[in-house]
């Protein structure tokens, strides 16, 4: 038992630390819409899967309708949305800050019990609403480093924010999700589904926003670029994680995920000569200290599907 514990939760620290380089990799691609990059990293992700999934094809056949729904609902919402929403809060660098948007990222654990209490029923207590109240504080902090909206961008810098934390919110939906479709089954079937089902939504949305004409104008540096993504901070790292995932706790690996601000902030400072101010410093410890006991609290109650 200590031995898938421990491979697990190094599977899931090394996913934490490639998601912290993610955002060097997608900022390079900010002549494209976010739409484009999730449609044509998941379907090269697909085609490198392929002969693996053709190979297991019969444990298809095992996944239940509710894993087939919680597959469904994590490709739509962790895979396309949120996938979308944290690449083009990336490529808002003239608004918001690398290692601010992967801050904003912490959140995940508050959406996740918030998502397990509406449809699971599952009580909330009073000291959980008190951390929630302090990590929003905090949040905003590391938003906004003067506790003052930056109106001299227009609706630049809040946009950004809001899109960072929106892909908190389905990133943190989805987490109970993507536990309960392991269940039985394997980390590269559950990968696999999940990398067929997002280009759908994907192409859904880039035809919505009348972004198609772009899907076939990309240019060879981009191409490598997106190649890079999938074999890195993409397909690879997600397939590390749910093979952690699948042999740990979902509160452990979001206790283990803690790598991911750690690594991205030392990223933002060496990397791109990224410096957080005195209140960013400030708020970033109290979120990460405050999604902890989150977490640890957490790990007694876990969520659980009938």
């Amino acid at each position: 038992m200590k031995k898938y514990l421990y491979f697990g939760s190094f599977a899931v620290v090394i996913a934490a630390i490639l998601w912290s380089l993610d955002g060097l990799l997608r900022r390079q691609l900010f002549n494209l819409p976010g739409t484009v990059i999730v449609f044509w990293e998941h379907i090269i992700g697909l085609i490198v899967l392929s002969p693996i999934l053709l190979h297991q094809w019969r444990t298809f056949r095992v996944l239940t309708k509710k894993q087939w729904l919680s597959i469904l609902f994590v490709a739509f919402l962790s895979g396309a949305v949120g996938t979308i929403f944290y690449t083009k809060a990336l490529l808002s660098i003239q608004f918001i800050p690398f290692s601010v948007v992967v801050l904003l990222q912490q959140l995940q654990p508050l959406f996740a019990i918030l998502t397990a209490a509406v449809l699971l029923k599952e009580r909330i207590s009073k000291r959980f609403i008190l951390l929630a109240a302090l990590a929003l504080v905090a949040a905003y902090g590391v938003s906004f480093p003067t506790l003052t909206v930056n109106f001299e961008t227009g609706n630049g810098t809040i946009t950004a924010a809001l899109l960072a934390l929106g892909a908190a919110v389905c990133w943190g939906a989805s987490t109970a999700f993507s536990k309960y479709t392991l269940k039985g089954t394997s980390f590269l079937t559950v990968t696999g589904a999940r990398f067929a089902l997002t280009p759908v939504f994907a192409l859904i949305f880039t035809a919505t926003f009348q972004q198609t004409k772009q899907l076939t104008a990309l240019t060879t540096t981009q191409w490598w670029y997106i190649i890079a993504i999938t074999f890195s901070t993409g397909l690879v790292a997600l397939a590390i994680y749910y093979f952690g995932l699948q042999k740990i706790p979902a509160s452990r690996a979001t206790l283990l995920e803690l790598a991911w601000p750690v690594s991205a902030v030392l990223t933002g400072f060496f990397l791109l000569n990224e410096n957080l101010t005195l209140t960013q410093w400030l708020a970033s410890f109290i979120l990460i200290a405050t999604m902890y006991a989150v977490a640890r609290d957490a790990q007694g109650n876990q969520p659980r599907f009938v």
